[in-house]
């Protein structure tokens, strides 16, 4: 199965292969700081070399069954962020959840936006989806800006939804229909 290559102005997006496994650890290692107050608890092992192509793997078995779109997000010859397409539900609900990131010295220059406007695009247009979640804990106004920019409206508030860096947060719900295919 080809797997898309997903090219903006700036940036490529991909799915990750094997051997990539250097450069998304240096992306974790370097932005494990910057990430933490977002992300769940990571073991110590999560950011080894063995970890990392674990996941490389699953990522790709993910692409390959149709239950995600695990994005890589490049800016030349440097991995800088991720832009995941996860939980795809198909038949009815044609549905996905969003999860994106990028490194620290990235933010405030649109990446993440041209990033995630190239993923949706193909979730919309490749792959037929009908809608995409995305949640974020309320502090995080650069995700709020970001999902209201795309379109995205807030559908909810839930209490305790995710342990995020070791406590249970609460989360506004955001989702954003096919702009072009609302029905």
């Amino acid at each position: 199965m080809p797997y898309p290559i997903l090219q903006t102005e700036r940036l490529t997006l991909r799915v990750l292969q094997l051997e990539d496994s250097p450069f998304y650890q240096r992306y974790l290692l370097d932005n494990q700081t910057h990430l933490q107050p977002w992300e769940p608890e990571r073991p110590s092992d999560y950011f080894s070399l063995q970890a990392c192509e674990a996941r490389i793997a699953q990522f790709n078995q993910q692409f390959i069954s149709g239950a995600g779109f695990p994005f890589s997000i490049w800016l030349e010859d440097r991995m800088i962020g991720i832009c995941h397409f996860s939980n795809v539900v198909r038949g009815a609900f044609q549905a996905c959840h969003l999860g994106y990131a990028i490194a620290a010295d990235c933010e405030g220059k649109a990446l993440m936006r041209e990033a995630v406007q190239a993923g949706l695009d193909y979730v919309f247009r490749q792959q037929g989806l009908h809608r995409v979640m995305a949640n974020y804990v309320p502090e995080n106004a650069r995700s709020a800006a970001l999902l209201r920019s795309l379109g995205f409206e807030q559908e909810g508030y839930a209490k305790a939804y995710l342990h995020i860096n070791g406590s249970w947060r609460d989360h506004v719900l955001m989702a954003l229909i096919d702009p072009v295919r609302p029905d």
